[in-house]
């Protein structure tokens, strides 16, 4: 039984990461420009903000998921700006400091950005809150069924991040500097409207 909702929790997991928003193009651009592990460590840290949110949803912490939903203004302005700042910096990244940048700011770094990212759209946890009440956790959740489901969604994400990075970084060897400077310019813009839209959202309600 816990390995059946382990396994409806992986194709949660995978479903959330796979449609490509802000970490997705952060993930691509990393993977191209600082390779596969860093690729990988920039989806791993969305994964864990979504297993945590998923914890929160699924073991009944109301009081936190209430205190989040209620901060979601501040959160939001607070990733907007991030988004905009890492948009910006990727535009104007320069190619010869790449690799340099890589060694410098290392996994922990590409990890912890996905992971700020990603706690900052409390929202999140309002999507866990419907399905984890689809799989009859309410009030007082079983914690065992819980706990299977919250581990199948981080496992489920994290497979997704590793087939894209790992997809992505063989093309690492084989595009030029000119397609570079494109990629980041493409990926930087992108990121830099993420997060303008996601400023928007607190403005403009």
């Amino acid at each position: 039984m816990t390995l059946h909702f382990m396994l409806k929790g992986m194709a949660i997991g995978f479903s959330i990461a796979a449609p490509v928003g802000p970490i997705g193009v952060l993930c691509i651009r990393r993977s191209l420009a600082e390779g596969r592990l860093i690729g990988f460590a920039t989806g791993l840290g969305a994964a864990t903000a979504d297993a945590a949110y998923g914890g929160v949803a699924g073991f009944g912490l109301t009081a936190v998921s209430s205190f989040l939903v209620g901060q979601r203004l501040w959160l939001s302005f607070l990733g907007g700006l991030f988004l905009c700042y890492l948009g910006a910096r990727t535009f104007t990244s320069k190619l010869g400091g790449q690799a340099a940048e890589a060694r410098r700011s290392g996994v922990l770094s590409a990890y912890m950005t996905t992971l700020f990212l990603t706690l900052t759209n409390p929202m999140t946890i309002l999507s866990f809150v419907a399905v984890f009440a689809g799989f009859g956790l309410g009030a007082t959740p079983d914690y065992l069924t819980a706990g299977a489901l919250v581990t199948g969604v981080f496992i489920g994400s994290a497979l997704w991040w590793l087939l894209l990075s790992n997809g992505v970084a063989p093309f690492q060897a084989r595009i030029s500097s000119g397609w570079m400077r494109t990629v980041n310019r493409v990926s930087g813009g992108v990121i830099f409207v993420f997060g303008l839209y996601s400023l928007s959202t607190v403005f403009f309600r």
